[in-house]
């Protein structure tokens, strides 16, 4: 049995590996919007473990195996026995050998690490502390969808340096694009998180106009990630510079998208005038989730397709 390809990281794909899956998003979701059947993966199963909770990544992994007529089952630390101790490697080794493709949504980049040396089929990082790469496959397909390739461009990631941060830095250095990084005193980047060491594609800027400046694309996120609510409070002061605001977006070019990973927070890290405005393409890009991760799916279920 020749070892499963995971997608743990950006980094896990090379740049026609993402040309190749945008062709396929673009092929698939055109079919999903002319209500054409395509069931490439009739009678396959995808497992989803979450041990952190969400909407977007469940509903959009759940119903678009659905679409690529295979079925998709939830586990949850609170149903299963991730919940009562038992080992990473255990759990992999079972659930791999009664399923096809596991997508998991939890902590440390570590455990999904772990489960993927013991899976027996491809393992798919639907959010860890570290990296949410599914999220930024999503993003780069929107913004391409919108204004054409991003090779070149300017990306302004205006918040917290969080796994979606690292995940721009990575996909930077996979097509090529330029990342300004603004983030407050004590919320740097950190490199060895990131997994990134070149810092040919990304600038930090102390200033957030500065680093909005002529920005193709500026995205952020909630100033409060899960599992730092302890610190939400310290965060709301901390943070309250580097709210993504109308005056900001004047700042960038005039024809720059505005994304955010969601759920949102109106008036704490975006202003309602923006997520709502005319630059905001944030309901295309959540919808867009479902159509790359089918993509996704299908590649490594049963590898590239020809139609």
């Amino acid at each position: 049995m020749s070892p499963s390809r995971h997608y743990l990281q950006f980094l896990d794909f090379d740049l026609q590996e993402y040309l190749y899956l945008f062709e396929r998003t673009r092929w698939i979701k055109d079919r999903f919007k002319r209500y054409e059947r395509y069931w490439p993966l009739q009678d396959r199963t995808l497992v989803m473990i979450f041990e952190k909770n969400s909407t977007r990544t469940r509903l959009s992994f759940e119903a678009g195996m659905q679409q690529l007529g295979g079925a998709a089952i939830f586990l949850s630390t609170r149903d299963s026995q991730l919940g009562r101790g038992e080992p990473v490697e255990d759990a992999a080794q079972v659930i791999s050998r009664m399923s096809d493709i596991v997508m998991i949504r939890t902590f440390e980049q570590e455990i999904l690490e772990r489960f993927a040396r013991n899976s027996r089929v491809p393992v798919i990082n639907g959010l860890t502390n570290e990296y949410h790469p599914c999220q930024i496959l999503a993003d780069i397909f929107t913004y391409i969808e919108h204004r054409g390739s991003i090779e070149g461009k300017t990306v302004a990631w205006i918040g917290d340096s969080n796994n979606v941060c690292n995940t721009w830095l990575q996909a930077a250095t996979v097509f090529g694009f330029n990342v300004h990084v603004s983030t407050p005193p004590g919320y740097e980047v950190e490199a060895e998180r990131a997994g990134v060491y070149d810092d040919r594609f990304y600038e930090s800027f102390a200033d957030p106009m500065d680093a909005v400046r002529g920005a193709d694309l500026v995205t952020t996120d909630v100033w409060t990630s899960m599992g730092f609510e302890a610190e939400n409070d310290e965060r709301l002061r901390d943070f309250q510079d580097w709210q993504v605001d109308a005056e900001m977006m004047r700042a960038a070019a005039p024809e720059a998208l505005f994304m955010h990973c969601l759920p949102a927070h109106r008036g704490e890290e975006v202003a309602a005038e923006v997520i709502d405005g005319p630059h905001s393409v944030v309901w295309e890009e959540a919808e867009n989730r479902l159509h790359t991760q089918k993509a996704l799916l299908e590649f490594l279920v049963i590898g590239k397709q020809n139609s």
